[in-house]
């Protein structure tokens, strides 16, 4: 299936591991320009060494997405390297997970900065350029927390809730000039992240991390966690010219646990 790729300029954020590498290795692949961006210059380091060794040049732009003006200046790298930005996958930025506990007024702000915000600043720092040209598509990667409140999860789950309608408004004001923004909301996959939902559910719970790491595979009705590489996938089908009539839309990816999306 040829899904009209190649040449795509395609800016990645969080693209220096986990689902963003994912990302990076299959759009380029595709035969895109492939520009990663993330906050640690060691990562970015790691992960251009690591698509090297594929045969793949990516380029990449330290920055703090927290920051509009940073997420500005890294797609204005992007563009004055690559050219013009087609696509921009959305996939860094992290919620911190707290037992009820030990919630506080700044988690649930870190929360908005960490999640929210980085999606938010990355697409204002690219939309003016998507609607100039009339054609453009976004992909955010999110999250199931904002569909099913986890005890631990509550602030970044409602990051995710409210990314996904900041997603489905944009692609509604937005549509009529040619430009697509979807969501993926992965459900439990195999990276860091993971690692990190385990303890702090161990830490409320008080049971030992691997006790809880097979009951959540238990739980999944296909039975085991998801590949980055699958969720890199799906990403790569709503940016192609194949999907050339979605929009707005919010795939759930966490083998039929939420059934109809919960």
């Amino acid at each position: 299936m040829n899904l009209e790729l190649e040449g795509k300029v395609v800016m990645i954020t969080g693209g220096s591991k986990g689902i963003g590498l994912a990302c990076a290795e299959a759009f380029a692949r595709e035969g895109a320009k492939v520009a990663i961006v993330a906050r640690d210059p060691g990562n970015l380091r790691q992960a251009q060494e690591q698509l090297k060794g594929q045969g793949v040049h990516a380029f990449s732009s330290a920055a703090d997405l927290r920051d509009p003006e940073s997420a500005m200046r890294a797609a204005q790298e992007v563009q004055d390297e690559l050219g013009d930005i087609d696509i921009l996958v959305n996939s860094a930025g992290s919620a911190k997970r707290h037992p009820p506990a030990e919630l506080h007024p700044q988690a649930w702000r870190d929360a908005m900065d960490a999640k929210f915000f980085t999606y938010i600043n990355t697409m204002e720092a690219v939309l003016p350029g998507m609607v100039g040209r009339g054609r453009g598509a976004i992909v955010n990667i999110i999250g199931i927390g904002g569909r099913v409140a986890s005890p631990v999860h509550l602030p970044g789950g409602s990051a995710n809730a409210a990314l996904m309608l900041a997603t489905a408004g944009l692609a509604h004001a937005w549509g009529h000039k040619g430009v697509r923004i979807n969501a993926i909301n992965p459900g439990a996959t195999l990276t860091d992240r993971v690692q990190g939902r385990l303890e702090a559910e161990s830490a409320s719970t008080g049971k030992p991390v691997e006790e809880l790491r097979h009951a959540m595979e238990r739980s999944i009705p296909l039975g085991r966690m998801a590949e980055p590489s699958e969720i890199a996938d799906a990403a790569l089908y709503l940016a192609s010219a194949r999907a050339a009539y979605v929009t707005g839309a919010v795939l759930a990816m966490d083998g039929g646990l939420h059934p109809l999306g919960a």
